[in-house]
């Protein structure tokens, strides 16, 4: 059960969007400042919501929901983040389009089962290996598309829609009922880049180096990214994170050092995914509870408005908030509790069509800017201690996000989300 919601004053939605304001802009234009100072500054937010909620509008039962959604998310994130880096890949010969088309495909639906961090941590630097002496900026904006972004469409393995499992959207809700939409973006998505690739490939010589064979190092960790899988489908909340920890604690111990060095593998992503997302649990409680209140104020009548609404939002802030967001406000349209289980089942089975709006404006508009989904900049960063030349932020934008991503995701909003 979840805890009685509150009506906020207005005013409580401000450390909400400072959060969301600042992590858009402060690493363009202060970067060094931000990653110096950001711990605090999401943990002040943080504190200051929360404490307001606890000791003047006597809701300490909410905080403790959240907090415990918080360590929740933390838990299943980061096991899939430690175990990908347990593995690593050595794929040597280059890439021919095809078979890059074929690498992104299965590293989109690798993702749908590990997450998009762990699977941009584990398949990305094999991609730019392959392409070595041809790796582009385009083969960086794919990758971010198809890996990053849309395989987080269907499991709910990682943000935005472990947030929708946790408050009570049924484990595989997404790939029954989502998966021709996602079929459709990462089709028409590879087609293009097949082109790109090929046009890109013809115009540059690369010198070819023998073909060695396919090397995987820590491939037992294959098993314990299944053993993840079946404890979070199958054991309950509270049991859940004690084994899912077990799990990453024999992995991380048992594989060699080597490893995790050849991965370059790091807590860094980690911790700053930890950090955001305490401010961001943190700040939310009253803007879930204010969208609770006020649903029928924003005028989202339509599925494709909650398609095109969540995926702009999304595209531009975060698109983990978003969702929850957007979630809260259509099952209040419908007078149902976003903190109450049995009333986002009823809306899963009851809205199928809505909830798929909403869950594929999410996951499918992250990749719009760097800031839309947590694996963008990580992949941003990869490439470029690569010497791969990665676009900036308004050239990823320009180039890349507007003329190819939109009008694929607005294909997909006109043949499944007319109404």
């Amino acid at each position: 059960m979840g805890a009685t919601i509150i009506e906020p004053h207005p005013a409580l939605l401000g450390p909400f969007a400072i959060l969301l304001l600042s992590i858009a802009i402060f690493p363009l234009i202060l970067r060094q400042h931000w990653e110096r100072h950001y711990q605090k500054f999401c943990a002040l937010l943080a504190a200051t919501t929360s404490g307001y909620y606890v000791f003047a509008l006597q809701g300490l039962a909410r905080v403790q929901h959240a907090a415990g959604e918080y360590a929740s998310f933390i838990v299943v994130v980061g096991a899939f983040f430690v175990v990908a880096g347990a593995i690593h890949l050595h794929i040597p010969r280059p890439a021919s389009p095809l078979s890059n088309v074929m690498f992104l495909f299965s590293g989109s639906i690798l993702a749908n089962f590990i997450g998009t961090i762990g699977a941009s941590m584990l398949l990305l630097r094999p991609f730019l290996h392959m392409n070595r002496g041809r790796g582009s900026g385009m083969h960086v904006a794919f990758f971010i598309f198809i890996v990053g972004n849309l395989g987080g469409a269907l499991l709910p393995v990682g943000p935005p829609l472990f947030l929708g499992y946790i408050k009570g959207v049924p484990f595989l809700w997404a790939a029954l009922h989502c998966w021709p939409q996602w079929l459709t973006a990462t089709g028409v998505l590879l087609v293009i880049f097949f082109v790109a690739d090929t046009i890109a490939c013809s115009g540059r010589c690369v010198a070819e180096t023998p073909s060695t064979h396919f090397h995987c190092y820590g491939k037992w960790n294959f098993g314990a990214l299944l053993a993840l899988l079946l404890v979070l489908v199958f054991v309950p909340n509270g049991v859940r994170e004690p084994l899912m920890i077990t799990v990453v604690a024999v992995s991380y111990f048992l594989t060699p050092r080597r490893v995790f060095e050849a991965n370059e593998f790091n807590w860094r992503p980690l911790i700053e995914v930890a950090w955001i997302f305490l401010g961001i649990f943190g700040t939310m409680i009253p803007v879930l509870d204010y969208v609770e209140f006020h649903a029928t104020d924003f005028h989202l009548a339509s599925d494709a408005r909650f398609y095109w609404g969540t995926g702009l939002l999304s595209g531009v802030l975060d698109n983990a908030p978003t969702y929850l967001t957007s979630l809260a406000a259509a099952l209040s349209i419908d007078h149902l509790d976003i903190n109450h289980l049995p009333d986002v089942a009823q809306f899963a089975f009851g809205h199928g069509n809505r909830l798929a709006a909403i869950s594929l404006g999410a996951t499918l508009f992250g990749g719009l800017t760097y800031i839309g989904n947590s694996p963008n900049l990580l992949i941003r960063a990869i490439a470029e201690s690569r010497h791969v030349p990665a676009p900036g932020f308004l050239a990823y934008i320009i180039k890349y996000a507007l003329p190819i991503l939109v009008p694929v995701l607005a294909l997909v909003g006109l043949i499944f989300f007319r109404g």
